[in-house]
């Protein structure tokens, strides 16, 4: 998330009441989860794991709990508890702002939209010309809509990530300032669920088509004219390239990357990437003609096996 106007290193540091180690005007230009840092932003690490990967990202400001040396051209906030400040942030510069209407005052809404009774628009959502939400639709504060851009009943965009770190005491929620970014003549099925990024933006393609009841977590980005099939479950920070097809019930793990133009049968699941032009089948998939002579070998077993006795 960028700040609508930079702020100083003293005035993000003070706001937190952390200790800072920087020039005091340093600036910060917005806040961001690791995976998704570019210069300027400011990102937290409370893990001796990740010190290394925060202060060698893009990043330009690393709210920690230790006490090391700034890279070069970078800036430090100590805090005991970066996770709870990093939140704190998230919700001042974004905080929740309860919705007055079904269509907000503040959306901008293209010519030849048409929203549907029961539909939802939040505030500063973005929808270009000629798009249709049906009855029951939702779309999430500052996600970004294109041209000719169908969203069917029951569909939520931009929900909050699913991210919570595990305390004693229960489960603390990373609150959620990211987008979701629909390019032009996406296709949204009904009860699709589209999750906003943590701190960046989940984005969706020109042309991709999703069915019914398709689940795409956080951080998410998939490319150009995919179809996603009904019941497909897509976990964060999962890249799908162009013209990738999702069949029915397909599982795709967290972090992977789906190549061009592979296709992955109904009912699969993958834990790691699959490489491009190619089709996958099974749980793990594997390619589907060495799957196929996978279950003939498994058909054999039974004969062989007697012939043994």
């Amino acid at each position: 998330m960028k700040f609508d106007t930079p702020q100083t290193l003293k005035k993000i540091a003070g706001l937190i009441h952390a200790r800072f180690v920087g020039d005091p005007d340093f600036l910060v230009s917005g806040i961001n989860e690791i995976h998704m840092v570019e210069p300027g932003d400011l990102t937290f690490v409370d893990h001796p794991k990740y010190y290394d990967k925060a202060l060698k990202s893009k990043a330009t400001t690393i709210l920690i709990n230790k006490d090391v040396d700034p890279p070069s051209g970078k800036a430090l906030i100590i805090s005991d508890h970066p996770f709870d400040d990093y939140v704190f942030l998230v919700t001042t510069f974004r905080p929740f702002e309860k919705a007055v209407s079904a269509i907000s005052p503040s959306a901008e809404i293209g010519e030849g939209t048409i929203i549907q009774p029961g539909a939802f628009v939040g505030n500063h959502v973005k929808i270009g010309k000629n798009c249709i939400l049906h009855a029951n639709a939702s779309i999430y504060d500052h996600c970004v809509i294109g041209n000719n851009v169908i969203i069917h009943s029951g569909a939520v965009i931009g929900a909050d990530a699913y991210y919570f770190q595990r305390r004693p005491e229960g489960y603390k929620k990373l609150e959620t300032c990211g987008r979701v970014i629909l390019e032009d003549n996406v296709e949204v099925g009904a009860m699709t669920t589209i999750d906003k990024g943590v701190s960046g933006d989940t984005y969706i393609s020109f042309g991709t088509k999703f069915d019914n009841h398709v689940q795409v977590g956080h951080d998410t980005y998939i490319g150009r004219n995919c179809l996603i099939g009904a019941f497909c479950a897509i976990a964060g920070v999962t890249r799908i390239e162009d013209d990738v097809i999702l069949w029915a019930s397909v599982l795709v793990n967290k972090d992977l990357v789906i190549g061009k133009g592979a296709i992955v049968l109904a009912g699969s699941g993958t834990e790691k990437s699959l490489e491009g032009g190619k089709t996958y089948w099974g749980i793990p998939a594997i390619e589907a003609r060495k799957k196929w002579r996978e279950v003939a070998a498994l058909k054999m077993l039974p004969d062989i096996l007697q012939k043994l006795k």
